[in-house]
């Protein structure tokens, strides 16, 4: 049986004169204001018992009414998938994602994603948005992400990533030399040809990445790359934008390049590394429900180790 949800809130005079969205989403907080916005499109919301807009003007003293069911939001299927869960509490999940998962079912992967595992792990997660999914990483990209496991904490969540107040951190394996730390300021959006791919452009959504050198190679540079926004490939995108594209990467990565006279070792490996060389190495966030400051750390993963030590071999055998 889906679970209803009763709540009633008086509007307090400091909130009088507001639009009725607005007032909804400061007096029932637990709630985005998207979703209010469509209980009082559908009558679920009302105000002294009359049905209203979203825009429409609420004074000092109205009675707000909210009557709803909270549906299960997926129909996807539960599925034994392992994973690793570096934290975990009532309110969130943070889990160590593995290169080749994906997260979401789409077009080529209806199952055998994250979202699949996550409802095994917690069937209640049926009933939050995308199993409680508020970012993503790519298919190929592995580290850190959080999953909010109950409504409450989805509307939290989803909160600070648009505040930009998540700090994300991810490290990478880049072609070229970097010679100093920059910030690509640049917006993303759909290739106008390419359809599957981002690109910089002119119309794209707001971008904003800090980069930073940890090591520089011969002819490689691993870095650190903290995001500001979470569009879609944003780090794929960027770095390739300044000449710099990941190690690896499929889609962006540009003409395949090595080091002059590099060990057949570290050539096999460049030509075959399996994947963008890209990491979430850091995740930092409120909590949603104590709204305590908390952070996690995940160890970069054996092939990206493993490409380092091959390039930091290369390095040594060349200097002198």
């Amino acid at each position: 049986m889906p679970e209803i949800i009763q709540l009633n809130a008086q509007v307090p005079s400091e909130l009088g004169g507001q639009r009725l969205d607005q007032v909804a989403a400061q007096l029932f907080p637990e709630h985005s204001r998207s979703r209010l916005a469509g209980w009082i499109k559908e009558g679920r919301l009302t105000v002294n018992g009359a049905v209203l807009r979203p825009r429409d003007i609420v004074y000092g003293g109205a009675c707000l009414a909210l009557e709803a069911e909270r549906e299960a939001q997926v129909e996807f299927k539960a599925q034994d998938i392992a994973l690793e869960i570096v934290y975990e509490d009532e309110h969130l999940l943070v889990i160590d994602k593995p290169a080749g998962l994906v997260v979401h079912p789409a077009a080529g992967h209806a199952d055998g994603t994250l979202l699949n595992a996550l409802l095994h792990h917690a069937p209640q997660l049926a009933s939050v948005p995308r199993a409680g999914i508020v970012h993503r990483l790519d298919k190929d990209t592995t580290g850190l992400m959080v999953v909010a496991k109950t409504l409450e904490a989805h509307t939290q969540l989803v909160a600070q990533l648009q505040a930009r107040s998540v700090s994300r951190v991810y490290e990478a394996i880049v072609l070229g030399v970097v010679i100093a730390g920059g910030t690509v300021n640049e917006p993303i959006g759909r290739h106008s040809q390419q359809r599957q791919k981002m690109a910089v452009t002119a119309g794209g959504k707001p971008a904003v990445s800090h980069y930073r050198v940890l090591e520089r190679f011969r002819a490689h540079t691993h870095v650190r790359v903290k995001l500001e926004t979470g569009r879609t490939h944003q780090i794929r995108v960027h770095m390739s934008h300044i000449h710099f594209p990941l190690v690896g990467d499929p889609v962006y990565g540009g003409r395949f390049r090595i080091p002059p006279a590099a060990n057949p070792v570290l050539v096999d490996a460049l030509r075959h590394f399996p994947r963008q060389a890209l990491h979430a190495r850091f995740l930092e966030l409120e909590h949603p429900a104590t709204g305590e400051r908390m952070g996690w750390e995940s160890p970069l993963p054996d092939d990206f180790v493993e490409l380092l030590n091959l390039l930091r071999g290369d390095r040594e055998a060349f200097i002198g």
